[in-house]
């Protein structure tokens, strides 16, 4: 697992993540109950844990797609004047 954000982007995580764990957490000891907060703390939570490792998943199947998009442009790319040459 190989770091895919930088350092600035992974403390912009790690300290949104902690206000949105804050948030949701004094939210759930109000209302335990509700769907809202418990969302939010395991989305705050995600965040923490990506900007600790410096991974997100989303990022990284972005890169393959736009990766294998690319490989597949070059390779079916004709070079110029091959057309006219059959």
């Amino acid at each position: 697992m190989k770091p895919n954000i930088g350092r600035v982007d992974a403390l912009c995580r790690i300290t949104m993540g902690f206000t949105v764990l804050a948030w949701s957490t004094s939210k759930l000891v109000k209302r335990p109950n509700d769907t809202v907060p418990l969302f939010a703390a395991v989305c705050g939570g995600m965040k923490v844990a990506e900007g600790i490792t410096r991974f997100c998943p989303l990022t990284f199947m972005v890169e393959q797609k736009v990766d294998s998009i690319q490989d597949h442009t070059t390779s079916n790319q004709e070079f110029p004047g091959q057309e006219y040459s059959k």
